[in-house]
């Protein structure tokens, strides 16, 4: 006998009574500079499904900003962090050695530089892992400046932030920056950008105010995350990687959201072909645990000790759970994260056929957008969404990401996708 196929539950008004209670608590005590876009409060979670604290229910297509890559407390998860934490809890890897941290470090540099000799360092975030690598590209190249594109996000510290130009309201009173960073246009066909568009302006910027053997690295997301999970033209990454090889630049890869199998490749470089000389991840690589790095080849990352270093980077419990990840995409996640990404992207365009609102499908995997005529549109769809049990989030100026557990099924992406259409309707 077939189960029937799960949908949420809404038991309350949302938010009920408990939600409320704690939202108001939030707003005397935590900053005002989270941007929260609807009032849930997480309660616990099991595979792609979240519950809140009144007991409704709700089918979770953001997996905490693409950081849930094996969805909420997988049980071979949470068995290699119980492990690990019966042992010890924290052993600074800067100072130290310990088994999980270097198997860890193994088995990237093996899957992201395959053939190559590389090394890793650990961070706690994607942040660090791009100031880490903006360090380590000044320090191997003797050079100072930098290349990133508009629409790009890389994290919100100094460094990062100077690379970040997703939105105004990232830099807006934090000015001066680094000002050795440059920007040029990335390419979208939804925004009218070409390749030939981009490398134009990255040549101007050589000849007039950033001479390239001025430049350290160029930084670039695969995909841009942020920017509204721009998708660039197939011509594109190769071809900057032809013109930072002419240079001698390094190409730093942003895989924090786009890598770790989210779009059905272990990084999104792989669908170009493209090998870069720095790779920077976080968000999925530990299921949810604060876990970041950058690998280098070899002979780039050759900085001494004490050059850099990080108190938690690399935290064993991270580490375990960053090796049950990749046990977990290895057997199958990643073929699952095309299949059924494959899917969602099938029905977003058939809803997009009769909704004039949705001017745009794109992705790859489970790094999926719909694109709406206005910010306000992409805002509303958000919200409807929510009040019939689906978490979605926005992200550029007027898209909706969809970036849900790389464990998703086919009926629950048929589910999502029924109140997606309905929730334009």
């Amino acid at each position: 006998m077939k189960t029937a196929r799960r949908t949420p539950e809404t038991k309350t008004a949302l938010p009920g009574p408990k939600a409320a209670e704690l939202i108001a608590r939030d707003a005397r005590a935590m900053s005002p500079s989270f941007t929260r876009a609807y009032p849930f409060v997480m309660e616990r979670g099991e595979g792609c499904w979240a519950t809140d604290v009144d007991g409704n229910t709700f089918l979770d297509f953001t997996a905490g900003i693409a950081v849930n890559t094996t969805g909420f407390s997988h049980p071979r998860v949470v068995a290699a962090i119980e492990e690990q934490a019966k042992r010890f809890l924290h052993m600074s890897g800067t100072d130290f050695y310990y088994r999980s941290e270097i198997e860890l470090a193994e088995r990237l540099e093996a899957k992201i530089l395959p053939g190559t000799p590389a090394k890793v360092f650990f961070t706690n975030s994607g942040a660090e892992a791009i100031e880490g690598a903006m360090k380590l590209a000044r320090y191997a190249t003797g050079r100072p400046s930098y290349v990133a594109f508009i629409g790009g996000f890389h994290g919100r510290t100094f460094g990062a932030l100077s690379l970040t130009a997703s939105k105004a309201s990232q830099r807006r009173r934090f000015a001066p920056l680094l000002s050795s960073v440059f920007h040029a246009p990335y390419p979208s066909a939804s925004r009218g950008v070409t390749t030939d568009d981009s490398m134009a302006r990255l040549e101007e910027l050589f000849s007039t105010v950033a001479p390239p053997e001025s430049v350290a690295a160029v930084f670039v997301e695969p995909i841009q995350g942020e920017g509204g999970y721009l998708v660039p033209p197939d011509d594109f990454l190769p071809r900057l990687r032809e013109l930072t090889l002419k240079h001698g630049i390094l190409l730093v890869a942003d895989e924090v959201q786009s890598g770790m199998g989210r779009t059905g490749q272990f990084l999104a470089v792989e669908h170009w072909g493209v090998e870069p000389d720095i790779v920077c991840l976080a968000k999925g690589i530990a299921s949810g645990l604060p876990l970041g790095a950058f690998i280098a080849r070899a002979e780039q990352m050759s900085w001494p000790p004490g050059s850099h270093g990080s108190t938690f980077g690399g935290n064993p419990l991270a580490c375990s759970a960053g090796l049950a990840t990749l046990d977990l995409l290895e057997e199958g996640l990643m073929t699952n994260a095309s299949k059924v990404g494959a899917q969602l992207q099938d029905g977003l365009r058939e809803i997009a056929q009769t909704h004039d609102q949705v001017t745009d499908v794109r992705g790859l995997g489970l790094m999926v957008a719909l694109e709406m005529k206005t910010a306000e549109q992409a805002g509303q769809l958000v919200q409807n969404a929510f009040e019939r049990g689906l978490l979605l989030l926005t992200a550029g100026a007027r898209a909706v990401r969809i970036c849900p557990p790389l464990i998703l099924d086919h009926e629950e992406a048929a589910t999502g996708l029924e109140i997606i259409a309905s929730a334009l309707d």
